[in-house]
């Protein structure tokens, strides 16, 4: 199945690179093209896009913005966002997260690591480091936005999970890909795909970036000191 891709950039030279980039491969598909948040906004609502490839600093309204509406529309339920910039700091990564993006990644990376990015996130998977994750979900933690009311010490659904699902829920939280849960806990990677999937399910996590934040909220790891 094609994966179909919403390039945002205020860049009409880097969007024309990313679009022949991606459509030479033939599992990827640029549907649309937006110069801003609005524009992005408004073309993911008209296409349905399954990732958008969002910037950060754009004229009018900016990406984390845009991210921020789309994740909150129940239409776009099926659209993950992928954030893509030059400015990685720590306000960027934690206000993505809140806002629902599913990865942040920076624009050094290169061409295989950006379209993987692209494929990984299709497939509700997040795409943080592990040093990244742990630091980053510290923070989002022990700064929530003002205004912001603390979440329920339990998340609704984390008595549900099973052992498997509880113990892959953690290695995720702790930044392990699948690959490496399936190592450790002796399983097929598709297995492990399904506990994660069904781990998502029952909490209430939109993709793999929220499934750990609730792992962290609710005490089944612990941020690592020397990672903040």
């Amino acid at each position: 199945m094609t994966i179909r891709v919403l390039l945002a950039d205020d860049q009409a030279l880097l969007r024309g690179t990313f679009q022949l980039l991606i459509d030479s491969c033939d599992d990827l598909e640029v549907v649309a093209e937006a110069a801003d948040g609005a524009q992005a906004v408004d073309l993911a609502r008209r296409h349905h896009p399954d990732v958008i490839v969002m910037d950060v600093r754009m004229p009018g309204t900016d990406g984390l913005t845009a991210t921020e509406t789309i994740c909150a529309d129940p239409a776009l339920a099926g659209t993950r966002v992928l954030i893509l910039t030059t400015f990685e700091n720590d306000e960027h990564v934690a206000r993505a997260l809140r806002a629902g993006a599913s990865g942040f990644l920076g624009k050094y990376v290169t061409t295989d690591a950006l379209l993987e990015a692209i494929r990984v996130v299709a497939a509700g998977e997040s795409l943080l480091s592990p040093g990244a994750t742990k630091a980053l979900i510290a923070q989002f933690l022990a700064t929530p936005p003002p205004g912001t009311a603390a979440l329920p010490p339990t998340t609704p659904g984390i008595r549900e999970l099973t052992n498997r699902e509880l113990e892959a829920m953690k290695l995720a939280a702790d930044g392990k890909s699948n690959d490496e849960i399936a190592r450790e806990l002796h399983l097929s990677v598709l297995t492990v795909r399904t506990h994660i999937q069904r781990a998502m399910s029952k909490v209430g996590a939109r993709d793999r970036a929220q499934l750990v934040v609730l792992a962290y909220k609710n005490g089944l790891v612990t941020p690592d000191p020397g990672t903040i």
